[in-house]
C-alpha cells in the first residue's frame, strides 16, 4: 500500500473538537516536534480555543518564534495571535526541578518540606534522575488538566535517545519509589519513635560496613533522611502517575507521533504506534515533517538526467537551436541557416551588385581575402558561447532536479513500508521550508500546511512511481531495516 492510498489526517477537526482536551506530539528527538505543538496550538488559538503550550525542550525555539523572552515553569499569553474567534495562546517550558519542588510543598508541611527541599540527596533527585524529567512532564500535565483553565493543552515531549522513555518513566521512577531499597530505609520511619531508631541501628549496624563502601557515609545519611521525610509522600508520587497515565488513555486525549521521512525516525515512529495501540492510548495519526517536494514531479530523474546529458554532448535539438553556428553572416547578406536553401524558402534580392538598383557604399579599395570568413568569425563567437552557457546551465539545472527527485522517491519508498505496516494510521504531511522557523507567521504556515494536505500531495508524488507491497506476516521489522 502507498502512501496516496492512505487516509489523510485531518488536523482542524482534532484540534476543533471540544471533546479534545490534550494533544500530545511524541517521538524521537530531532524531528521537529516542539515546531509542531507550537504550530498546533497558533492554530487552535486562532480558530477560538484556549490553549496552553507545554514544552519540555530546553531549547529557547519556542520563545522566540512565539515572541516572548523567556519561558518558564509558569504559562505566559503570547501575543500576536489572531483573537477574533475568541481564542488565546499560552505557553510554558517545563522547570523539572521547580515541578518537583511544587509537589513537595503542596503534600508536606513547612518543616518536613524544609527539610527535603534542603536535603542533598533530594537536591540531586530532583534535577538529574533518569526518568525524573518525564515524570515531571506528566505531573504537570496533570496539574494544567485538573485545574480546567485551558480548552487544550499541547504537549511537546521530552527530547530523548528514544520516544518511549515519556511512557515509561512514570513506572521506572515509581519502581525505584517502591523499591526493596527505599523500602528498607523506609523501615524505621514506619515503625516510628525510638524503636524505629533502635530498629534503624541495628539495621544499619549490620549493614554498614557494605553500604558505606557502595555509597558512601555521608550519601546514605542523605538517602536515610530524604526516606523518612517523603515517608507519607511516596503514595502520592504512585497515584498521580497512575491518573495521569488513565488520563492519557481517556478518549478526550490525541497522540500525534511525529516523524522525518528517514529509516531510523520511521522506524521508531513504527514502534511509538505500537506501544500505543498495546497501552490503549488513542492515536491521531502521523505527521510527516520535512518531506521534500518539486514543482515538477512529473518530470522523472531518469528524463532530467537524459535531457542533460543530450544538452552537453550536443546531440539534442534543443543543444542544436542554441549552437551559435546556427546563424552566420554569408558574403551575399543572406542568414545562414539550416532552413536558408529549404525549397519554399525565399531567397533575398543580392544588394551587393549595381544592377540590383539598390544605393551602393562608397568604395574603399579593394576587398581583403577571408574578410567574409572574419565577419562570420566575429558573429558566430559571441552567439556560440552563449548558446554552449545556456546549454550548460541548463543541464545543471536538470541534474538538481533529477536529484531532488531522486530524493523524494528514497522517501516516498520509506514512506509506503511504513504505511504498508500501519495502513490504519491517518498521515499528515509537511513540506520542507528552506530555513528554521523563527516567528508566529513561520508556525502559521506550517499549521496552514499541515491542514491543507490535497495541495502538498501533488507535489512530493514523484512520477511513473510504482506501489510498494505490504510485506509479508512476519517481515516487517526487516522492511523497515532495509
Amino acid at each position: 500500500m502507498s502512501l496516496d492510498s492512505a487516509e489523510p489526517l485531518e488536523i482542524d477537526p482534532v484540534l476543533d473538537d471540544p471533546r479534545t482536551r490534550i494533544v500530545v506530539c511524541c517521538g524521537s528527538g530531532g524531528v521537529g516536534k516542539t515546531t509542531t505543538a507550537a504550530a498546533l496550538g497558533v492554530r487552535a488559538a486562532e480558530r477560538g480555543r484556549r490553549v496552553v503550550v507545554l514544552t519540555i525542550d530546553p531549547a529557547r525555539r519556542l520563545a522566540q518564534s512565539m515572541g516572548i523572552d523567556e519561558l518558564d515553569n509558569v504559562p505566559r499569553r503570547v501575543h500576536g495571535i489572531d483573537d477574533s474567534a475568541g481564542g488565546e495562546l499560552h505557553a510554558m517550558m517545563l522547570d523539572m526541578k521547580r515541578t518537583f519542588d511544587e509537589i513537595v510543598e503542596a503534600h508536606a508541611d513547612g518543616d518536613r518540606a524544609r527539610a527535603i527541599l534542603e536535603n542533598p540527596f533530594y537536591q540531586s533527585l530532583s534535577a538529574g534522575f533518569a526518568g525524573t524529567q518525564e515524570y515531571m512532564a506528566m505531573e504537570k500535565l496533570g496539574q494544567l488538566r485538573a485545574g480546567d483553565d485551558w480548552d487544550l493543552i499541547v504537549v511537546d515531549t521530552p527530547p530523548s535517545r528514544s520516544a518511549l522513555d515519556f511512557l515509561d518513566a512514570p513506572s521506572r521512577l515509581g519502581s525505584f519509589l517502591d523499591g526493596k531499597f527505599i523500602k528498607l530505609l523506609m523501615a524505621p520511619a514506619k515503625i516510628g519513635g525510638r524503636a524505629g531508631m533502635k530498629f534503624l541501628g541495628v539495621g544499619m549496624s549490620v549493614m554498614s560496613g557494605p553500604l558505606n563502601k557502595l555509597m558512601g557515609a555521608q550519601l546514605l545519611r542523605d538517602v536515610q533522611t530524604f526516606v523518612a521525610a517523603m515517608d507519607t509522600m511516596f503514595g502520592g508520587f504512585r497515584t498521580r502517575a497512575d491518573a495521569t497515565y488513565r488520563l492519557l488513555q481517556a478518549p478526550g486525549t490525541a497522540f500525534l507521533v511525529v516523524a522525518a521521512p528517514e529509516r531510523d525516525a520511521l522506524r521508531e515512529a513504527a514502534y511509538f504506534v505500537e506501544r500505543l495501540a498495546a497501552e490503549r492510548m488513542p492515536l491521531a495519526g502521523l505527521v510527516l515533517n520535512r518531506v521534500h517536494g518539486s514543482g515538477a514531479a512529473r518530470l522523472s530523474a531518469e528524463r532530467a538526467l537524459a535531457a542533460a546529458e543530450a544538452l552537453t554532448s550536443g546531440t539534442s535539438e534543443y543543444a542544436e537551436n542554441l549552437d551559435g553556428a546556427g546563424i552566420v553572416d554569408r558574403d551575399s547578406g543572406q542568414a545562414g541557416s539550416r532552413t536558408a536553401d529549404d525549397p519554399g524558402t525565399l531567397t533575398p534580392t543580392d544588394t551587393s551588385s549595381p544592377e540590383s538598383g539598390f544605393p551602393q557604399p562608397a568604395s574603399s579599395g579593394a576587398t581583403t581575402p577571408g574578410a567574409s570568413a572574419e565577419r562570420s568569425v566575429s558573429m558566430e563567437g559571441p552567439s556560440a558561447r552563449v548558446g554552449e552557457s545556456s546549454a550548460q546551465l541548463a543541464a545543471g539545472l536538470l541534474r538538481l532536479h533529477a536529484e531532488r527527485m531522486q530524493v523524494l522517491a528514497r522517501e516516498q519508498r520509506t514512506r509506503d513500508r511504513f504505511t504498508a505496516l500501519h495502513p490504519e494510521v491517518r498521515v499528515a504531511e509537511v513540506a520542507a521550508l528552506p530555513g528554521d522557523v523563527h516567528d508566529l507567521a513561520g508556525l502559521r504556515a506550517i499549521a496552514e500546511r499541515l491542514a491543507d494536505q490535497s495541495a502538498h500531495r501533488d507535489r512530493t508524488r514523484p512520477a511513473d512511481r510504482a506501489a510498494v507491497p505490504a510485506p509479508a506476516k512476519g517481515a516487517e521489522d526487516a522492511s523497515m531495516e532495509t
